[in-house]
Parts: structure tokens; sequence; C-alpha cells
């Protein structure tokens, strides 16, 4: 045993790292999964390595400042320098080709809007609450102003991570903005002191009955035991998977997480693509109606957009009854945090600008526009796309990518995988590590602050002083080659409802901005 032991240690290093390598090239010989290994022993493993390291290498030396997906750098680099308060200008004039398809165009005032010293905006040049109330029209017991424009969209924590979550609900707080829970349930995480809008969608999580079914009675006690909840959505179908539900893979699960939504640890969680409490827009109302009443919330309903048909139904239900959802939320196919088939994501639903369109036209024809506080989600975390959203009809946006960006997301684009680098959509503690929940608060806030003092500068440019006073001719979009742009009117043929708006001291007087009655 001593002999071998001492010829063992007489061998060189570098004749260990030949035998290694003959090893492994007699392994890729004799096994038959991968056929590049098998041919090319030793070799082959190269390729998987630049492959699995590709998106990275894409990302930082090949692609050009404007052509990544979904988010280009310039984006990127935007949110970035907006939430650390740091320089997000550009010189030297635009790099973008201001000719493609889709670009947008503000069209500028001969005078910007003036502010005078007692102004809210001379005060806080961030000010910029919703001009709708959620619920007036429909006289719920507890009406609510979201206190800005921009919100944090539907990321549940199973999706993303205890600390993002937590990061998320205390920028809000410093935002004044709400944070909506997305279909996971009510976690610890969310209640942090930021308003909050209570999502749940096809598999009930947080209001989940024992039949798996939606549960009134645990509905009015989280409410009751939880007065940061300002609002109350209902999932009908979201942007990455309309008409599939959602997908938690099992490496998300932990016991902590299985317990809030009432699930099994480690096994990945499918949420049928149909509501077990309603499946007619009858019924639905009636559900709609029924949670208003008991909570005295305003609820709203959140959907991708396609087939219109069932949405009529809805408009003219509505009409006929005086009631309906308090709110919508409009869904791009182009939105997705989480795990969704290509075919899916890629194919189903229309991107926000043409389904958000569609929808308003639908609900403009019948009279309804001014009883819903419309919410835009898809893309819209930029002055200039959010400009072009509140001119087509949209009173609030919410933001889900944006916002995990501005906390430290990098696009890895493995949000299903469980091993984001970042730590913002993992349940990996190590990797969890990684976030400064106190630095990573302040910096969302400072992206929602920045966002909204920017949109005001936009705003008043056009002569406006709130954003709910565009119209669809003050934007333009480059249609194609023979009419390169066109006014929203004209492209997308309506013209949005005009909001009911005072000015920006009647919003701040307002006794339901952020949910709170002034006494």
């Amino acid at each position: 045993m001593d002999s071998i032991l001492e010829f063992l240690g007489s061998i060189s290093w570098w004749l260990w790292v030949i035998i290694a390598l003959i090893i492994v090239a007699i392994r890729d010989v004799l096994q038959r999964q991968h056929t590049i290994q098998h041919n090319f022993p030793l070799v082959g493993h190269i390729r998987y390595l630049f492959e699995s390291i590709g998106p990275e290498i894409r990302q930082y030396f090949v692609a050009n400042n404007r052509e990544e997906l979904p988010f280009n750098r310039i984006e990127r680099s935007w949110v970035y320098a907006s939430s650390k308060n740091e320089n997000n200008y550009e010189g030297f004039g635009t790099d973008r080709d201001i000719y493609a398809h889709q670009h947008i165009f503000i069209n500028n005032a001969m005078f910007p809007f003036k502010t005078e010293g007692n102004h809210p905006n001379a005060l806080d040049k961030s000010f910029l609450p919703c001009a709708k109330v959620m619920g007036e029209f429909n006289k719920r017991r507890k009406p609510y102003r979201p206190a800005s424009i921009i919100n944090i969209s539907a990321m549940s924590f199973g999706s993303l991570s205890a600390k993002a979550v937590e990061s998320l609900n205390k920028g809000v707080k410093l935002a004044d903005a709400y944070h909506n829970t997305g279909e996971g349930g009510l976690s610890p995480y969310h209640s942090h002191g930021g308003d909050v809008v209570f999502h749940f969608g096809t598999g009930y999580f947080g209001v989940r009955a024992e039949d798996g079914g939606f549960s009134m009675d645990k509905m009015k006690k989280l409410v009751e035991d939880n007065p940061f909840i300002r609002a109350i959505e209902v999932k009908l179908s979201q942007g990455a998977k309309p008409g599939k539900g959602g997908v938690l893979p099992g490496s998300k699960i932990t016991k902590e997480i299985a317990e809030i939504r009432g699930v099994e640890v480690g096994k990945t969680v499918l949420s049928p693509p149909n509501h077990k409490a309603f499946s007619t827009v009858p019924e639905m109302l009636d559900f709609i109606e029924a949670i208003a009443e008991e909570t005295g919330l305003p609820v709203g309903i959140k959907a991708a957009i396609g087939k219109l048909d069932q949405w009529k139904e809805l408009a003219d239900l509505m009409v006929k009854t005086g009631k309906g959802p308090d709110f919508i939320t409009v869904d791009g196919g182009e939105g997705g945090t989480g795990a969704a088939p290509p075919s899916f994501a890629d194919h189903v639903s229309l991107p926000w600008v043409y389904g958000f369109g569609d929808l308003y036209k639908l609900f403009k024809d019948k009279g309804l526009t001014e009883r819903i506080v419309f919410i835009g989600s898809g893309k819209l975390g930029f002055p200039a796309k959010a400009a072009m959203a509140f001119a087509m009809g949209a009173d609030c946006i919410n933001v889900a990518r944006e916002a995990m960006m501005s906390i430290g997301c990098i696009q890895a684009q493995i949000c299903h995988t469980n091993r984001c680098p970042s730590g913002v959509a993992t349940q990996s503690k190590w990797l969890q590590r990684g976030i400064d929940v106190p630095l990573k608060s302040e910096r969302l806030a400072q992206y929602f602050k920045t966002f909204r003092k920017e949109f005001i500068e936009i705003t008043h440019s056009a002569g406006y002083e709130h954003p709910c006073q565009f119209t669809m001719d003050d934007i333009e979009v480059n249609v194609d080659d023979h009419n390169l742009s066109k006014e929203l009117s004209n492209t997308y043929q309506y013209n949005k409802t005009k909001v009911p708006f005072i000015s920006m001291q009647h919003l701040k007087e307002c006794e339901y901005l952020g949910g709170v009655k002034k006494n």
C-alpha cells in the first residue's frame, strides 16, 4: 500500500491533467447522449461551454446599444442610472433610428406649461398621482386614488425572491406607489408599509378553499387583517402565457412558499387556465360585485387582449346593470417575468398598443371609459412610452421587469431556472445574499421618482399640467415608408375620452389620495 501511494505521489501534476483528459475523452466516446462530444472528444465540451455563456457574450461584447430584446442596453442603462440617481443623459444626439417602425414622437407646445412657486411640482418635482379614483363611480366604501402613476406590476413571492419582494415593498413606500402581490398570495415580504393591490388568479393562492376554489371568508379576513391592501385584482390572463395559467417551477417552491400558497414543497405548480368561481361574463360580474361588497375595496380585472367578443358582452352588461370592475389592467403579449413556453410568449395575445387600443375603443364606444381606471402593463416603464400610453387612454402604468432591473436584475433571462445570478428571481439563499434590501429599496424609489420627474417634464413640454391631458393627436408614431408618421388617432382610429382634471393641487388635496381618507 505504501509503495502504491509513493508511486502515485511521484506522478507530476501535468501527468495527472493528461490522465484526467484521457478519462474524459474515453467517457465522451462511450456515451451516446451528446453527438458532438461523441464525435469530437474533449473538443466538443468547448462548444457547450460557449453555448452556455453565449447570451452574456452577446449582451456585453457583440450586440450594439439598441438591438437587444426584451430591453436593449440603452434602456437598461437608463433604468440603472435613474435608480442610482446618476447621470442618465446621453450626448451628441440620439443613436436611435428615428425613422424606424413604431418610433414615438411627442408633439411639444410652443410654450411649455409653467409651474408657479406654490405649485405641487415646484415643491415636489416627482409628485404625480393618478387623475382618477378607483371605486368612485361604483361608490365602493374605500375608494383609492393611487398616489403614483407608476407602480409595481404583478410579480409573486416565489417567482421573485424574498429579499427582492421586500426591497420592492419598502421601495414603493418611499415612492408613494403601490405594490401588486402577483398571484402567489400575500407574504410577510409584502407587508413593510407599502400600499398593496392583492392579486389572485385561478389558483386562488392566499384565498384558497379546501377544494382549491375561492374562499370569500379568507378574502374578508385577509383584508381586515391587512389594512394596507387598497384594491383587489382578479387575473383572467397574463401577457406571457394567456389562457394557460401560471407556472412556478418546483425548484423554487420552498417550505415557506408552500405554506403561503397551500401547495407541496418542491412540486411544480400549474395553475389551471380557468377559474372555478365563475365561467361566464355575468358570473364574473357577480363575483366582482360580491368581493367589492364584502371588502369595501375597489375590484378590477387583469387580462391580455385577444378576441373581443366576451369583452363586448362585458361592456353591454356594464351598461345594462350600472355595475362592473373599478379598474382594468391590460397586459401586453410582450410581458412576462417568469416561466412561459416560447410558443405562448412569442405568439399568443396582442402586444400592448394593439390590445389596449382595441379594448379602450370598445369601452369608449359604449360610454364606459369614465367609469374605469385603465392600467397599462407591458414595457411602459420609460417616459416616452408612458406618454403614448396616457395619450391612448391609460391612467396608470404597472412595471415589472423595469422594477426588477432597478433592484439589480441584469436580464440574464434565466428566471425560470432558480439560478438568477442577481438574487432577484431565485429562492437560493446564497444568491439572495447579494441583495442589500435598504439600498435596493432606495433604488426602486429613486427610479420611480426619476421616471415621474422626467414624465412631468415631458408633459409640461407638451403644454399640459398632468399626463391625463395628453390626446391621441399629441403623439405620432412611424407607420410605414409611404406615410412615415401618423397621429395615434389616425393609427388606431379613436380619440380617448377626456379625463376630468382640475389641477395638481386638487389631486394633492384629494381625501382618497393613497387610500387614506383625510379628516
